[in-house]
């Protein structure tokens, strides 16, 4: 993807099968690499009430952050086997630093600018990693998350397909027009904040027409 050079693979591992968000236990979660970050964070507007956590941002071979996640709601988590997929109510918020094409840290090669696809694609693997189907074994797992993944990826190569809608919502008070699509897992949507960062979200059990997204002031908000 000429948009994304799979900057999630690139900057986040793939998503994994641990019980908790992004693999890290929320109590050794901190805001240490956000705090890094050159742009600023979003998450959900004082409209939603909920619980509010830090996830994991990802970084470049040379450290510079990249994006990262906030969560909203109840932490998804994967059952152990047998007990099925977890139906928690949640919705994370991805912001993507707005790059353009850029030389790599070792500066060995060029790095492709970042779009609202590379948005659209964190969000659309993000909501992978809590959407096992029941039915699937430990076995057929790795099979079923490449080839959704790739699916993901494609769908996020795509965003003037029919595999996406248009949706508007406020972004900082501002109307903004995001992709947005439904699966059977929950919701993926992508679009570029006024003047900032990609940002993009998924989740499930959370409507995603009634969200809005602000820039986090606080992030002990999230602790």
């Amino acid at each position: 993807m000429e948009t994304t050079s799979r900057v999630g693979a690139q900057a986040q591992p793939e998503p994994s099968t641990t019980p908790t968000s992004e693999g890290v236990p929320a109590a050794r979660r901190d805001a240490d690499g956000y705090l890094r970050a050159s742009f600023p964070w979003y998450g959900l507007d004082d409209a939603f009430t909920g619980p509010r956590w830090l996830m994991q941002v990802g970084t470049a071979a040379d450290g510079t952050v990249q994006h990262g996640s906030t969560g909203h709601g109840e932490e998804p988590t994967i059952r152990p086997e047998g007990a099925g997929t977890d139906r928690s109510r949640f919705a994370v918020v991805v912001t993507v630093a707005a790059n353009p094409v850029r030389r790599s840290g070792d500066g060995t090669g060029v790095l492709d600018a970042t779009t609202v696809s590379s948005a659209a694609w964190l969000a659309g693997s993000g909501l992978l990693a809590y959407t096992w189907p029941a039915q699937l074994d430990h076995a057929l797992r790795s099979e079923w998350l490449e080839q959704q993944t790739e699916t993901a990826f494609e769908l996020a190569d795509d965003l003037a397909g029919p595999a996406w809608t248009t949706l508007s919502l406020p972004v900082d008070g501002a109307p903004v027009d995001f992709h947005y699509r439904e699966s059977e897992f929950g919701w993926v949507l992508a679009g570029t904040a006024p003047g900032g960062p990609h940002v993009g979200a998924y989740g499930r059990g959370l409507s995603a027409y009634g969200l809005g997204f602000s820039v986090v002031k606080d992030l002990a908000g999230y602790a």
